[in-house]
């Protein structure tokens, strides 16, 4: 979360605070994704970043997810997701207040990474 804030301050957007219902769902996508061994926003089951959001409790307006996987610091995740187009938006989007994050180690990329975002 540091360092996503850092990123925000150097683009005029206010900092983001942990959200226990957006922690969960981070948490359980990245749980989810070294157990079952697939890296994909969509869930085996078909379930979607929005679905399990919104299956966690949040009850906030706008939404978001970053995820990545093989990265071993938060520093190198962060430097890829800066590097992305759509993951760079995700992290600058001002209407964003609320943040989850999530880590797991396992499956076939050795680590998951998962942000989730609300506003």
């Amino acid at each position: 979360m540091a360092l996503v804030n850092t990123e925000r301050a150097r683009a005029g957007c206010g900092p983001v605070s942990i959200d226990a219902a957006l922690q969960r769902a981070a948490q359980q996508h990245s749980d989810d994704m070294a157990t079952r061994g697939y890296f994909s926003h969509t869930s085996p089951d078909g379930s979607t970043f929005a679905d399990r959001i919104r299956a966690a409790g949040y009850r906030g307006g706008a939404i978001g997810e970053n995820i990545a996987a093989g990265q071993r610091s938060a520093k190198e995740v962060m430097s890829g997701w800066m590097a992305s187009p759509g993951h760079r938006a995700n992290i600058l989007n001002c209407a964003y207040r609320d943040i989850g994050v999530g880590y797991a180690t396992g499956g076939p990329y050795g680590t998951y990474w998962t942000q989730t975002f609300g506003g």
